[in-house]
């Protein structure tokens, strides 16, 4: 079992003064939990992606916070690294219940249902609980893709499912919250008593928000760089070259001065962050590569063709097509891949 697919422990641990790892429980492929931070100071504490919007979740919050001493009503800010409901899930009712202020990127906002929703359907009118509307989203979510497949929705039950676990009703804790305060790539903030640097780190998500404590070498790394698994790239999205964007933003990670502690989303504390993102775009090179053999032995090839040679079939599905799509739209813009439309399916030639 990797790290990041274990159980969520009931162990809070102070990974530098004044700052603890939460884990709380989630179920998601290859993920057992989230990590939330706490960081203490003078007025309260400010946690760092507190959880699903689930029962199982916010309770295993309070328990974390109750073995620092502390309540729900003292978390005065909410740090959420990205546009992920296992990030951002447990905000709207710590904002409802407490008036915690929220804390993103500028560039924050919902990328969770793989941008079906951002023409036709705000995210205020989210509504899992009305049948109608239930039905309405599923229908978007089945829009084609940019390669001309149709994505397969989840089924009614399992929306309701989400719909029964929101702690707000109606499932509004699945849609994004609206920040109280946005910070750029480059600003300083404090919290928990220290000065961190906001770094954007788009590829996961365009909206990815790492931060760093220079002082003491601390990296709060989100799902940018995660200590054994790679996070997913969509090639759904608003960024013309998903891959290449986040191979940059791995880059940034080495360039940051005096990294000591990396603090990840999910799995374990790690300190050689160059190396783990060496390993990382290793393993991106090594995938484009089979993707290139591959196209030797196809010739011509659809996305989910590619896609059969570069995942396990147990992996194979829509996220799987999407990074598959993000790894030959890479391979295209840099001149190493061609695309042709026959019969409204993109067709990939490598070689």
């Amino acid at each position: 079992m990797r790290q990041e697919q274990e159980p969520a422990s009931t162990d809070v641990t102070e990974v530098a003064p004044g700052l603890y790892r939460f884990q709380l429980p989630i179920s998601m492929p290859g993920l057992g939990h989230v990590n939330c931070y706490a960081l203490e100071d003078a007025d309260g504490f400010t946690v760092v992606d507190p959880g699903l919007p689930s029962l199982e979740s916010w309770e295993a919050l309070g328990d974390r916070l109750a073995q620092v001493g502390a309540r729900y009503e003292h978390v005065h800010t909410a740090v959420v690294t990205h546009s992920h409901p296992d990030h951002f899930g447990g905000v709207h009712r710590l904002r409802d219940d407490h008036g915690t202020r929220v804390l993103t990127h500028a560039d924050f906002r919902s990328v969770w249902l793989g941008a079906a929703m951002d023409d036709d359907l705000g995210t205020d009118d989210l509504d899992l609980a009305d049948d109608e509307h239930m039905e309405k989203i599923r229908s978007m979510m089945s829009r084609p893709t940019p390669w001309g497949s149709t994505r397969t929705p989840p089924p009614a039950a399992e929306l309701r499912r989400w719909a029964e676990m929101d702690l707000t009703g109606g499932s509004r804790s699945w849609q994004v919250p609206e920040p109280s305060v946005t910070v750029d790539d480059g600003d300083e903030i404090t919290l928990g008593g220290r000065t961190w640097l906001a770094v954007h780190t788009p590829g996961h998500t365009h909206d990815h928000l790492c931060l760093f404590d220079p002082a003491d070498g601390l990296l709060l790394s989100g799902d940018h760089v995660l200590p054994t698994i790679t996070p997913h790239i969509n090639g759904i999205g608003p960024m013309d070259d998903p891959l290449a964007t986040f191979f940059r933003s791995l880059e940034r990670m080495k360039e940051l001065p005096g990294v000591t502690n990396v603090l990840p989303a999910h799995g374990h504390p790690f300190t050689d962050v160059v190396g783990r993102v060496d390993a990382i775009l290793g393993h991106h090179e090594e995938r484009l590569e089979t993707i290139r053999g591959a196209g030797d032995d196809l010739g011509s090839g659809t996305v989910e063709s590619f896609m059969q040679r570069l995942f396990k079939e147990r992996s194979w599905g829509d996220m799987a097509a999407s990074e598959t799509y993000a790894h030959l739209e890479h391979l295209r813009i840099l001149g190493l891949a061609t695309r042709d439309e026959v019969a409204g399916q993109a067709m990939y030639r490598t070689s």
